[in-house]
This record gives C-alpha cells, structure tokens and sequence, in this order.
C-alpha cells in the first residue's frame, strides 16, 4: 500500500509545481444592485420630490426624513420631519447642490409637527414654497413660505393658508395662472372632512373613509390668488373616472387616489398622477381641464422598495422626467432617499411604465 501512495504523491506534486499558479481573486465581486436607478441624495434622507425648473437649472424639493423615537402607526406618526432642504442640478446627471435648510419647523408659528411632502412656484420674482404641517391640534392644514431665491432661505406666513385642509400640496403653472392641488387619505386625514368642513370625532385613519362600492375621495384643487398666498376660490373635487365614466370607486385600491396629486400638461392633454397609496402605483388619468374630471389610463411608476411612493414630473430641455423615491439606502420605510429617470410617452399619449426594480 505505502510503495503506491508515495509515487503517486510525488507525481502529483512534481505535476502541480510544472503548471502555472492561478491568481487567487481575495476580494468578492460586488453583487449587481436590484434597482435600476441611483439616488440622488447620500448624505441626508430625502424622499416626496417635486422637481421644477427655475432659472435654467432643475430644483428639487422634498421631504427630510429623519431618524425618530416616535412609534409607527397607520397615520404616518413616525414621518416626523422637521425642515426642509432645496436641492439643484445644471442638468440631469449633474452634480446634485444641498443647499442646506430652506425652512424649519420652529419657524412656522401654527406649525406643531411633521414638515411632509412640499411644493413650489416661481412668479415675478418671488418664490414659493408650499409645505403641510399639523397645527397645534393635530390637524393637517397647508401653508406657504416666500424668498427671493429658489433655494431660499423662505419665510412662513403666519398663518396656515384659509380655505385649506389635508395635506400633499402641489403647484401647476399655466400662463399666468396657478393652481394648488392637495389632499391625501389615511394620515392625510382628508377622510375627516365632508363638504370641506372637519367632522368631529374623527380619528382614525378610516373613520370617514366610503364603502368599497362608494365614490373614492378624490384630491381637491383651487385657483391661486395674486399674491399667491391665498386661494382665489373655494377648492373643488376633481373626479377620477374609469374607463365607463363613472368615478373610481374607493374599493378600487389599484386606481383609487390615495395621496400625491401631481398635474402636468403634454400635447394640449392634462395629466393627474397620484399614489394609489397601499397598492404602491403611482398611476395616472388624463383630462380636458385642470379641473377634471379626468380618465384613469395607467400606471406611470411601478412599486418601489418600501410602503410609501411619491412623485413629480418636470420638463426639461425637452425631455421629460420622472421623480420619485425609494429606500435602497436605509432599507427602511421612513428613510427614504429621491431618485430620477427619464420618462417616455408613446405615439398615443400613453406613459411608458417606469419600473424602480430590474
């Protein structure tokens, strides 16, 4: 037995020595990721982005996501922002400019809690930031701050902005005209309200919320006044319809509006985009008028990772882009970080569905 094995062994050694070594690779190769686009913001949390143009550069605006004690409950509690910050870019996939802190919680005076997902708007020179916070009850109203710059620093008017309720506001633009969309179900508490008024006793995130074969609550929408601090009329529903005309029923949760109303004009058509909220769509329905009604047609973005999707859409140089965040750096529902991708349209005014995920 031994005069056999040590041959071998000899023979085998002799043979490896002979051949050449291979290299040994002592680092792993990075796993591929999973999503399809990169954040634009590692330093800070940032999620709920509203894009627009100003001065020939792309400004974004979103939500400050923070770290927090606060317990997560199905109203959103545990979002417990505190400022904002305005971030730019000369270009998309340019260098991303923090600005730093454009508005602070402490600053607005009927503010209690929870600076969420803001907006703004440029006119003669002014700009406006339009943010929600809870007053001192608790209760989601929507105010404007103004500066001379786009990044500001911005100064919050007193009081929260008359004739507004829930939250999610956003700004269109067409001419000279402005109009402020807002509303937003479950933490939004629009489900509190009926005929605009706040119902007492309403404290869940469903009291108030139809029946599954009722009319869903729709997002609301009113003219701007001059100074655009005020409304310069009562806010109006704007009706989401399916394919038959009838308005979206509120057991529809793959098109019903859920919050993060967003309007943009293409090719004469105006197009209402939203958050389906706990089915994780931003979908989107087209019109004839700012004011609606408007047909459902789609989805414009996927799922994303996390519970939550928010979004904007903005035009530039002739391209059109998409908005909208995720949780690739945290993991984490309430730490969210923004993100951008191009958006296409087909020849019959369709969207072309985004997808975050490979």
């Amino acid at each position: 037995m031994k005069s056999f094995v040590v041959p071998f062994l000899v023979l085998g050694l002799a043979f490896s020595c002979s051949q050449p070594k291979e290299e040994v690779k002592t680092e792993a190769e990075p796993e591929a990721s999973k999503f399809n686009h990169k954040p634009l913001v590692e330093t800070i949390y940032t999620a709920d982005p509203s894009a627009h143009v100003f001065e020939g550069k792309i400004y974004i605006y979103p939500s400050h996501d923070i770290e927090t004690e606060v317990a997560e409950d199905d109203m959103g509690s545990h979002f417990d922002m505190k400022d904002y910050h305005v971030f730019s870019m000369e270009k998309p996939g340019g260098a991303v400019t923090d600005h730093g802190v454009a508005l602070k919680l402490e600053d607005v005076a009927w503010a209690g809690r929870q600076l969420w997902a803001p907006d703004a708007a440029a006119k003669d020179g002014k700009y406006y930031l339009y943010f929600p916070a809870k007053d001192k009850n608790d209760i989601f109203k929507i105010g404007v701050a103004v500066s001379d710059r786009p990044e500001g620093p911005f100064t919050a008017e007193p009081e929260p902005i008359a004739g507004t309720f829930s939250m999610d506001p956003a700004v269109f633009q067409e001419g000279n005209e402005y109009f402020l969309l807002f509303g937003g179900i479950w933490g939004g508490q629009l489900q509190w309200y009926e005929d605009q008024k706040l119902i007492e006793g309403r404290k869940g995130p469903t009291d108030g919320i139809p029946t599954a074969d009722q009319k869903a609550l729709m997002p609301f929408i009113a003219k701007l006044g001059a100074s655009m601090t005020e409304l310069d009329e009562k806010p109006k529903e704007i009706l989401i319809l399916d394919e038959n005309g009838e308005p979206i029923k509120a057991g529809d949760n793959n098109r019903r509006f859920f919050e993060a109303a967003w309007m943009h004009k293409y090719n004469g058509k105006y197009y209402l985009s939203y958050s389906t909220g706990d089915t994780h769509f931003i979908a989107y329905a087209t019109g004839d008028s700012p004011y609606g009604p408007f047909t459902y047609q789609g989805n414009v973005l996927d799922p994303v990772e996390g519970w939550t999707n928010h979004h904007s859409i903005v035009e530039f140089e002739g391209k059109w882009y998409l908005f909208y965040h995720d949780t690739e750096l945290s993991g984490k529902t309430p730490l969210r970080n923004i993100k951008m991708t191009e958006l296409k349209y087909l020849p019959d005014g369709k969207i072309e569905t985004v997808k975050s995920l490979k």
